[in-house]
């Protein structure tokens, strides 16, 4: 399910992830799950720049999130996190200042354009998009979202959210080289299944697999399990795609898979990610998906609840990365003069916590994940995520 529904999102260790986060510039050029301790208050909000001195040393930046409303703990997460970004890199030539996009993301990015913004991080709905997009277009100010609805990408309009496809595509691909011929799916309906089974489509038949079927189902229990019961019946398939959470996939995964059983291999997406239900299901063992590395998040996850109180949102993330990678272009990037859309697409990328990364000519993100599969109620890394992109 795209984030549009989305309704959930002293310095101890400052050295720690400072060396990270500079380490990773100077390399290669969710559904949102709720933290596991309330979120801290809110702070006051920033002041807007208009109402600070003219400043021609440092770039402005808009980040535009919500910060109060249903999503108001996700945004504050997201803010936080750039918060630390700048923290951790010593960071002096970037001003962030925060828009509250809950009263009306246009207004937001009309205020944000009229203090003089050059660029916006954000929104974070894709419902947003349109919204902050034509207040951003008159002045040539670029975005860069956290949606994952790759369908919102345009001229000057970059979406960094994780996308299904990506997942699906790296999963697929995995799974040819290691003997998987015939795939089969459950996609639940919505964008998100639309997305999940193009992609599987695409790479399977790129790949040389085939599609033998695929059932789509709502997204509850019983529409789950009566369309895995159709599709059990159906056929042999040496792989099944289960394109949803980790409990309605650990539902579904009983009826298509016997316990002990080999096959079908059972596949998942990034919705898996952090899902207790993934490790505890017998008919999942075995099972393949493909993700975002974690390997830095424990670290980031320790500084966030020194400096805030509580641990962050898994897409908080995002907002530390955008801040890196607008530090990466800042190097060649005078204050004062637009910001170089250019260097989003250069083919080598930018690397952050959530490992390498890069933007197409479209504005659509590519990620490097790794895959994981399930194995004696664990996850283990069976394919590391690529550390940079090219040779």
């Amino acid at each position: 399910m795209f984030e549009r529904r989305l309704i959930q999102t002293r310095l101890p260790r400052r050295n720690l992830l400072a060396a990270a986060a500079m380490a990773t510039l100077a390399a290669c050029a969710v559904v949102p799950k709720g933290p596991v301790a309330p979120p801290p208050p809110r702070p006051t909000p920033a002041p807007s720049t208009s109402e600070l001195p003219t400043d021609t040393q440092h770039h402005r930046i808009a980040l535009l999130v919500p910060m109060s409303g249903a999503n108001g703990a996700v945004g504050q997460s997201i803010a936080n996190a750039a918060t630390m970004a700048l923290m951790d890199t010593n960071a002096k030539n970037l001003r962030i200042t925060n828009y509250d996009t809950s009263t009306g993301a246009g207004v937001a990015a009309s205020r944000a354009i009229a203090d003089g913004n050059q660029l916006i991080l954000g929104p974070l709905l894709a419902d947003d998009i349109p919204a902050v997009a034509a207040a951003a277009r008159g002045a040539k100010v670029p975005l860069i979202s956290f949606s994952n609805d790759q369908s919102a990408a345009a001229k000057d309009v970059y979406v960094m959210g994780s996308l299904p496809g990506s997942s699906v595509r790296r999963t697929v691909r995995y799974a040819r080289e290691h003997g998987v011929t015939s795939f089969a799916a459950l996609v639940p309906k919505g964008d998100y299944g639309e997305r999940a089974s193009q992609s599987l489509i695409a790479e399977a038949r790129a790949a040389g697999g085939t599609i033998m079927a695929m059932e789509s189902y709502d997204r509850s229990a019983a529409s789950i399990t009566a369309a895995a019961s159709k599709l059990r019946v159906r056929g042999n398939f040496d792989a099944i795609l289960i394109a949803d959470s980790g409990a309605l996939s650990a539902r579904a995964a009983g009826l298509l898979k016997a316990r002990g059983n080999a096959t079908p291999r059972l596949l998942g997406t990034e919705l898996w990610s952090g899902e207790k239900a993934i490790t505890t299901a017998p008919a999942l063992n075995g099972a393949w998906f493909a993700a975002v590395s974690d390997a830095r998040f424990p670290k980031f996850v320790q500084s966030y609840r020194t400096r805030f109180g509580a641990a962050p949102y898994r897409i908080a993330t995002l907002g530390y990365d955008a801040v890196l990678l607008t530090l990466r272009v800042a190097r060649e990037w005078k204050p004062g003069r637009a910001f170089p859309t250019s260097a989003l697409t250069s083919s080598d990328g930018f690397l952050g916590l959530d490992g390498a990364f890069r933007f197409d000519r479209n504005g659509v993100i590519d990620r490097a994940l790794e895959v994981r599969e399930i194995s004696g109620g664990a996850v283990k890394v069976v394919s590391p995520a690529a550390t940079k992109f090219g040779g």
